[in-house]
């Protein structure tokens, strides 16, 4: 399990749509146009960094037939089809140094159907860190279907992310070694294996990615974000982001506020909060998806395989982890036991969406009834990219390097043991692995990060819709009334969607979709706190 949001798991939980209520929607107006480039200024410092050759700034990207996604994406589909195009293009591997070393940032678009009523590019970023927007935009591209007459739909990998540069940390076999070590030390042995592995992680990742390391900060990517602005002929950057992505906008909004064109941030990531508040929200919403999941699964009755009360169901669950943890389940995946770790990852994936759940209480009904851990393991192993050959995509690979560019936090073992009994408590559940996470994270990590936590206040920006939904396990719904505050007054616009699940748009529930499509394709701003139920 991992304390970031993962985007390959909200993707696998979004191709399940959910059927909702509907409700009204407010209008207002389209937003000004003004011209604007990747050298204006900026809220923190866009100024002051030089501004930007011409050979890239003027670049005009080669768009050509898209390649099939590799193993290392996470990926097993073939191409994306013949409405898609790639193409690359090339932005400053150190910003402070524009006219020095190029790094390539791979793209995907989808052009317009209504060419003459078209609005312009909208750039996607499904989240992770680390998740491939060339892989995750055509896989749910029927989703945005309502988008896609007058935008081009636009993706990318970021900076050290797959076909961007990708940081590769570690092969296969010791990807499938760190899945089975316990996340959740009992003895002074696990821990010494826990925290060795982690060193090892990070040693990986310098030597074979040392040179892109310190430069794949969120920062980064909001300025290549703008370059890419730029080169498509866009004056203002219209983006669609989810989860990470909400952060990745918000640093976009911060650093390029008179460039923001319509800006949507879904499943927001509370930007005020440091490495171990993030984590502590996690645990939170986590706790709180399982105990809806409880309580739904209660009211079904003798099929329930956690009981009639929720309560009792949080206990149930506990005890099926601690017993895990000694004598893990058999499958009948060649020999493979379901661990604790792995039991609980798996429990994860089935929280991301409540269309999740029904597999939830299939994996718990295996391992309480029939004592087998076929299903919690499969769901574990889509979580973590894992391949029916034993392949392992490289997301958590990128995750952890972006992270770790961003934050200052380096937490120690001991720092992270003090947090135990307050993570135990938010979630009985969860809390453990989250706090242990923390020591496992960054504390060896070779490169410096960059701040506390993101900054994403946009003065004068153009009003940007800032949506949360209350079930949200990865970023709970208090994160987004956090992000439409510090975005700043007139700015951010709060809208809540009242259901569960790990991105509201992708719910499908057609007063959220509604609203959002009226923003985008029309500029129709809603009131702020409006409410989709």
């Amino acid at each position: 399990m991992t304390r970031s949001v993962r985007a390959g798991a909200l993707l696998a939980a979004a191709a399940l749509l959910a059927v909702a209520t509907t409700a009204g929607c407010q209008s207002g107006s389209e937003e000004p146009k003004a011209k604007a480039s990747s050298s204006a200024p900026a809220a923190d410092g866009g100024a002051r960094q030089p501004a930007l050759p011409a050979e890239l700034t003027g670049q005009k990207p080669d768009w050509k037939t898209c390649p099939p996604p590799s193993a290392a994406e996470g990926a097993t589909a073939g191409p994306p089809g013949a409405d898609w195009q790639c193409a690359e293009l090339k932005a400053p591997l150190d910003y402070r140094k524009p006219d020095g070393k190029t790094i390539d940032l791979a793209m995907i678009r989808s052009k317009a159907r209504d060419k003459g009523d078209r609005i312009g590019s909208l750039l996607f970023n499904f989240g992770g860190p680390g998740g491939s927007g060339v892989s995750a935009l055509p896989g749910s591209a029927e989703i945005f279907r309502s988008l896609s007459d007058r935008y081009d739909l636009v993706s990318f990998d970021p900076r050290g992310v797959a076909r961007s540069s990708g940081v590769v940390c570690r092969d296969d076999r010791a990807a499938a070694a760190a899945a089975d070590l316990d996340h959740t030390p009992d003895d002074a042995a696990e821990e010494k294996a826990f925290l060795a592995d982690a060193r090892s992680f990070a040693a990986g990742c310098e030597r074979r990615s040392g040179a892109v390391l310190p430069h794949v900060s969120t920062e980064d990517a909001a300025r290549d974000m703008d370059l890419m602005r730029e080169v498509l002929g866009d004056d203002k950057l219209n983006y669609f982001g989810f989860s990470y992505g909400t952060e990745l906008g918000g640093t976009y909004a911060h650093l390029f506020p008179g460039n923001v064109g319509r800006m949507v941030l879904d499943a927001v990531v509370d930007p005020s909060a440091d490495d171990v508040k993030h984590a502590l929200n996690q645990a939170t919403g986590f706790q709180r998806a399982l105990e809806n999941y409880l309580a739904d699964c209660a009211s079904k009755g003798a099929s329930c395989p956690t009981g009639a009360d929720p309560d009792a169901g949080v206990k149930k669950i506990t005890g099926l982890l601690e017993r895990l943890d000694g004598e893990p389940l058999p499958t009948s995946d060649d020999g493979r036991k379901l661990t604790e770790n792995q039991a609980l990852t798996g429990i994860v994936m089935s929280l991301y969406n409540e269309s999740s759940w029904q597999y939830l209480t299939q994996g718990l009904r295996e391992a309480f009834d029939a004592g087998t851990g076929d299903l919690l393991l499969t769901l574990a192993d889509q979580y973590n990219e894992r391949g029916e050959d034993g392949s392992y995509g490289t997301q958590a690979h990128s995750q952890r390097a972006i992270s770790c560019a961003d934050s200052t936090s380096r937490l120690t073992a001991a720092e992270a043991k003090k947090q135990l009994p307050e993570f135990r408590e938010v979630s009985p559940v969860f809390g453990a692995f989250l706090a242990w996470d923390l020591a496992g994270w960054c504390a060896d990590w070779p490169v410096r990060g960059t701040a506390e936590h993101a900054e994403v206040s946009a003065e004068g920006a153009a009003p940007i819709l800032v949506v949360g939904t209350t079930g949200d396990p990865a970023t709970p719904y208090e994160g987004a009334r956090i992000m439409a505050d510090e975005l700043g007054e007139d700015v951010g616009v709060h809208l809540t969607y009242e259901g569960e699940g790990h991105g509201a748009y992708m719910t499908g529930n057609p007063c959220t979709q509604r609203t959002i499509d009226a923003y985008l394709l029309k500029g129709e701003v809603p009131e702020d706190g409006k409410t989709c139920t």
